[in-house]
């Protein structure tokens, strides 16, 4: 019997999507990929982006020889129609918008192929006739027992740390018999340092970087081609490469990153600095989603470093809670809370992103964070978590942009953005657009915060302490006029009631909110 054909999209590069069961009843059996030209067209993603998924996508399909067919194609049904050689056509009973539960083997399918990471993806591969959806890889937790784990919290919220103590304590992670390592679940407090004062750059070894090869360049040569065609429009700047685009690139990023910054992670794991925009994070997120590295062999190898005395426990535990704790929660919730939560908005927020920040325009932003971040956006498609949420994201919940629209722009402009990673986080954490279903309150902060944990405000032309005047910094105008704008509803939240109250002990309330009406969107 010739073994079915087995589809590889371009986020599942890694060996464990073609490891038995998940290759076909032959581990080598054949392989189709295809490179949709229609994915890019559609919009306008960060050229850095479209470089690094191509890349790998491309690189796979030379190790994998003679084994892939890989297709090169207008859109995904074209693409497998040559690859399969024969029409494709769609079963009227198709499954969409939520999680497959695993199935008996079809004999009749003709095609297999994991299941995607997108509602778009599953919709599609679920309305073709011949296709059996084997069950997801590239995470811990499965679809039904995240489900069985949702049920019995029923009454208790979904709140991330409930997730994360049950996902320690299935997969035997930091675990000393029944009690977590060191007797806490939880060292976040011990994460939290301001960066070193004097230090333009954490003393750490610099990140792992790849080397460019014939296949970058090829990639290279054929966006720019498409670029001058007006087939596709980027946004962002190409090059050269920084993160893995093979299995065997993404093995010597993780074993650089446990063995050289590990250590200094945890203590510095919110912290900013302008010199050092990538300080002793894993960079590990871009290798994670395209499916080059699988969560498990990361957490492992970051414990061991921990029991052979190379890295302290709060480092580690804080990198199993990003990966086996943050990483997991935020897949599960994309697909346990259904197509509508894309259309969520409590906050009724439908301000348009306005054009400099849809272009990355770095250079027309005065606030020194803003600017130094979205510059780094714009160079390399890539921040840390606190300038992703506490600059980025709060600038679009103060001046109240569309949650949809600044979702979108996370999806396209990170190298790591995917649907089901930007959709809860954009949301749901950033943006309070849930109404609290996954956060207990709105992350936004004034100026101080940003003064407080970075070397970003020193030289900037606005003043953390100022609300109003010329060197008012929009962060700290715009945090209470976001507080001001949803008074009624946070005042009733235990979390943000006493910062509510601040508001009546601000005599320049009524020029401040003036000033920002004024400012409208313009790049503050």
């Amino acid at each position: 019997m010739t073994p079915r054909p087995h589809w590889l999209f371009g986020d599942q590069l890694g060996p464990h999507f073609l490891s038995p069961p998940h290759g076909g009843p032959d581990a080598q059996a054949p392989v189709v990929m295809i490179e949709a030209r229609s994915v890019l067209s559609r919009r306008r993603f960060h050229r850095a982006k479209a470089h690094l998924v191509l890349s790998a996508m491309r690189h796979r399909a030379a190790e994998l020889g003679d084994r892939v067919t890989y297709v090169r194609s207008r859109t995904y049904t074209e693409g497998l129609e040559l690859a399969l050689g024969r029409r494709v056509s769609h079963r009227s009973d198709a499954h969409h918008g939520s999680p497959r539960p695993a199935r008996r083997p079809d004999d009749g399918a003709r095609l297999t192929v994991c299941h995607p990471t997108s509602r778009r993806a599953l919709d599609f591969v679920g309305a073709l006739d011949g296709v059996e959806i084997l069950p997801a890889r590239g995470f811990l937790v499965p679809h039904d027992e995240f489900a069985s784990w949702a049920d019995r919290g029923t009454g208790r919220g979904l709140r991330l740390e409930g997730f994360y103590r049950w996902v320690r304590e299935r997969h035997d992670l930091l675990m000393d018999g029944d009690a977590p390592t060191g007797g806490r679940w939880n060292l976040d407090h011990d994460n939290r340092e301001p960066p070193p004062r004097g230090h333009d750059t954490l003393d750490v070894r610099a990140p792992w970087r790849p080397r460019e090869d014939s296949i970058d360049e090829e990639v290279r040569h054929d966006l720019d081609r498409w670029e001058r065609d007006g087939e596709v429009s980027f946004v962002g700047r190409d090059g050269p490469r920084l993160f893995p685009a093979t299995r065997r690139e993404a093995l010597s990023a993780l074993r650089h990153f446990v063995t050289h910054r590990l250590p200094d992670f945890g203590r510095y794991e919110d912290a900013m600095l302008t010199a050092d925009p990538v300080m002793s994070h894993s960079l590990l997120s871009a290798p994670l989603n395209l499916g080059l590295l699988d969560p498990a062999e990361c957490v492992e190898r970051a414990e061991r470093a921990y029991r052979a005395g190379d890295a302290p426990l709060n480092s580690v535990e804080g990198f199993v809670r990003q990966i086996a704790g943050w990483r997991e929660y935020v897949w599960h919730l994309y697909w346990h809370f259904g197509e509508d939560y894309r259309h969520r908005n409590a906050l009724r927020h439908t301000a348009p992103l306005p054009d400099w920040f849809l272009d990355l325009d770095a250079d027309a932003v005065t606030a020194r964070c803003l600017s130094t971040v979205l510059a780094q956006v714009r160079d390399t498609g890539w921040t840390h978590h606190i300038p992703r949420l506490m600059v980025l994201g709060s600038r679009a919940l103060q001046d109240g942009w569309d949650p949809a629209a600044v979702t979108d722009w996370f999806h396209r402009c990170f190298v790591d953005g995917y649907d089901w990673v930007m959709l809860p986080n954009v949301v749901g954490m950033s943006q309070y657009a849930d109404g609290g279903l996954m956060t207990s309150k709105p992350y936004t902060s004034g100026g101080a915060y940003i003064h407080r944990m970075s070397d970003l405000c020193g030289p900037c032309a606005y003043r953390p302490t100022d609300r109003t005047g010329d060197h008012a910094c929009p962060y700290t105008a715009g945090y209470w006029a976001f507080l001001h704008r949803h008074r009624a509803r946070l005042a009733a939240n235990h979390r943000t009631a006493q910062a509510v109250r601040g508001l009546d002990r601000l005599k320049d309330l009524p020029e401040l909110l003036d000033a920002a009406a004024r400012r409208g969107d313009t790049p503050p």
